[in-house]
């Protein structure tokens, strides 16, 4: 199966939704949305389950126009973000309760359902109601009731984000290898950057309602077409400083200068801005070539095992993402590295003109 949005726009009153957006989707694949909060993500995914009807263009399935085509007509399954449960059904009933609305035999609910529960880790919970089960139980029990149909369409509206650390790591190791098992096409929206590389497949970058940049998910991170869509993929957002080249020289912000090397030795003399993600920075040298920037810190956030330092470096807000929890005196001076085989070059209109050679995560 195969499904193809063709130059799809929302409005509702005098507020666009959604900006003319054509895609195609192949059985099999799994498909993330990315973007943040408002981008579009929720209403494509709506259109694409049938809910909504889009203010112009059309969608196929399989070269049929299924644009007017309700939701209860449309082969599919969603999750939300918010697990939906019947309260006064066992698990198992919750599971069940598409197949017998589409009245299938006894024996064959019984084996798909314990599949479904299998696959989720719910196998030794089917008897019990969901007000005695977990957050992430309840929401492994919503998933198992959209896989249980077999589907062609598999919508995932950021299903974990109400979800604790731990157990959103758990799910999403375990979708992974659900979505390799099925031959649906799958499509998951999210907000966070990490959990797009985790699940990922072929990702589409939204932001205010347009496509910024779609591709296989590992190469749009390490390849972003532009500082917007850098900055859509990264978190924290990718840190950015202006940059001059002339002659030989490399210079940074106000009062750094480093030789061109490695994969900026094409850059032509002119103005540029660089782009580097927090986790390359780093409060020691990595290796040789690492460069030493001094900075003033304006906060040091702690979160879980990392620390976030919020500097100050000539003027550009930057933020390094160290390993470790931290104590710095608040307007202290605080000196980082960064290697400069990690650093993007975009021109001063923001597109990607050079990218590390040796990406990693």
């Amino acid at each position: 199966m195969s499904i193809s949005i063709e130059n799809i726009s929302l409005s509702v009153g005098d507020e666009a939704y959604l900006k003319d957006i054509s895609l195609t989707f192949d059985s099999g694949s799994t498909n993330i949305f990315l973007g943040r909060t408002l981008a579009g993500k929720t209403s494509l995914l709506r259109i694409l389950a049938g809910l909504d009807r889009p203010s112009s263009g059309k969608i196929f399935i399989d070269g049929k126009d299924v644009t007017g085509v309700s939701v209860r007509k449309r082969n599919i399954s969603m999750v939300y973000q918010q697990f939906i449960n019947y309260p006064s059904f066992t698990v198992y009933d919750n599971i069940a309760s598409p197949l017998k609305v589409a009245g299938m035999e006894k024996n064959i609910i019984n084996k798909k359902v314990v599949e479904a529960a299998q696959m989720l880790h719910l196998e030794d919970m089917l008897d019990r109601m969901p007000i005695e089960l977990s957050g992430g139980q309840q929401q492994r029990c919503a998933i198992a009731r959209a896989l249980v149909k077999d589907t062609n369409l598999l919508l995932l509206d950021e299903p974990l984000v109400n979800l604790d650390y731990k157990l959103r790591e758990e799910l999403q190791i375990d979708l992974q290898d659900i979505f390799k098992q099925r031959d649906a096409i799958v499509v998951y929206t999210s907000t966070e950057p990490a959990e797009a590389l985790k699940l990922g497949g072929n990702i589409v970058i939204l932001d205010e309602g347009r496509v910024l940049q779609t591709g296989i998910t590992s190469e749009v991170f390490h390849r972003p077409a532009t500082i917007k869509v850098a900055e859509v993929f990264s978190d924290p957002p990718i840190n950015l400083i202006d940059c001059n080249v002339e002659g030989p020289g490399f210079h940074l912000g106000n009062d750094l200068t480093i030789p061109l090397t490695m994969h900026m030795k094409s850059l032509t003399s002119g103005d540029y801005i660089v782009g580097i993600r927090s986790n390359h920075l780093h409060l020691n040298p990595q290796n040789e070539t690492d460069i030493a920037i001094e900075a003033i810190l304006d906060l040091a956030e702690i979160n879980g095992s990392e620390t976030f330092f919020h500097v100050n470096y000539t003027g550009t807000k930057l933020v390094v993402q160290e390993l470790g929890v931290y104590s710095k005196k608040i307007g202290s001076k605080i000196l980082f590295y960064l290697d400069p085989a990690n650093l993007f070059v975009f021109s001063k209109a923001g597109e990607l003109i050079l990218s590390p050679k040796n990406a990693s995560a």
